[in-house]
């Protein structure tokens, strides 16, 4: 354990929590267990995959990831192509992706678990080989975290402001997308305003919402919402924030280990803003989907059940 090389990459902008005493704390927290670490302190974007990548050329065993969901899976796919082991100090608004893996909350008690040395071999899934470790979307999702991004930026950091965003977004988004889905080679034609893959359990019973059985099938769970308009949009996404059963007799639930998205607008390659795990990005379609078994192996509470999370 002593002969382990850790590095911390520390995403400043992650959560809501003090950006000035966060080094300070997670100096002091490995410090308890007795390591050393070296702490590297970002921004997102680029800097954030470029200091994860030097971390492995430089080569450290366990990288730490300390952000949020979206910070955890940048971090997660360059270590994937590399023999280093994850650790997780989950710094982020809701930490879906560490609360699935039973991980605590503290500083000090996350820097436990990664020095204990307890590690899991875990499952993702990809979109055209990018990762995501929660979930991905296209459609009003991605709009919903540009809203999202600039209600932070005015009024911080909150689970309050987040569901402030998609009922802003959805009060003015525009017209379905017109797709053709395939879903484990059996393909069809649908007019949607989101498909949302999932590819975490946890997430899906915070959402109260059924789904588990296909992940734990080794599927991705596909939500396809159906073309109800704007209005109709809008009691689906307050019915998913309050918890009802409509939101589950709305949405139409399918499982697949390969999923194929292609544009049906005679656009076939016209790129789509998707969203991985809170964070936006571009991508040329078709957008192909898979699970990868085996991808990551993470630090994990000493007794933590099963790769089924």
């Amino acid at each position: 354990m002593k002969n382990r090389k850790i590095c911390v990459i520390l995403n400043v902008g992650s959560g809501k929590k003090d950006v000035n005493s966060q080094p300070q704390s997670i100096h002091a927290a490995f410090a308890l267990y007795g390591v050393e670490i070296t702490l590297k302190t970002i921004k997102k974007g680029v800097e954030l995959t470029m200091e994860t990548q030097k971390a492995v050329d430089e080569g450290y065993t366990t990288i730490v990831a300390a952000g949020g969901d979206g910070t955890v899976c940048a971090v997660a796919q360059i270590i994937s192509a590399s023999k280093a082991v994850m650790g997780i100090l989950p710094l982020g608004t809701f930490n879906y992706f560490a609360r699935s893996l039973n991980l605590p909350m503290g500083i000090d008690a996350a820097a436990k678990v990664i020095t204990a040395g307890h590690t899991m071999p875990l499952r993702v899934a990809t979109v055209n080989g990018s990762m995501f470790l929660n979930n991905a979307s296209i459609g009003v999702y991605p709009a919903i975290l540009k809203t999202r991004e600039d209600i932070y930026r005015r009024w911080g950091r909150s689970r309050m402001a987040a569901y402030v965003s998609v009922i802003k977004t959805l009060i003015t988004e525009r017209r379905p997308l017109r797709l053709r889905i395939t879903l484990d080679g059996k393909s069809r034609d649908i007019r949607s305003p989101l498909v949302f893959v999932v590819n975490n359990a946890y997430q899906l019973q915070q959402m109260s919402v059924s789904g588990t059985d296909k992940i734990e099938a080794g599927e991705l769970a596909v939500f396809i919402a159906p073309d109800t308009g704007r209005f109709g949009m809008i009691r689906l996404a307050v019915s998913l924030a309050l918890r009802s059963q409509s939101f589950e007799r709305d949405f139409e639930l399918v499982g697949a280990k390969e999923i194929l998205i292609e544009n049906n607008d005679g656009r076939a390659h016209k790129k789509r803003t998707i969203a991985k795990d809170g964070e936006r990005e571009r991508m040329q379609a078709p957008l192909r989907f898979r699970v990868v078994n085996e991808a990551l192996s993470i630090l994990v509470p000493d007794g933590q059940p099963g790769h089924v999370r």
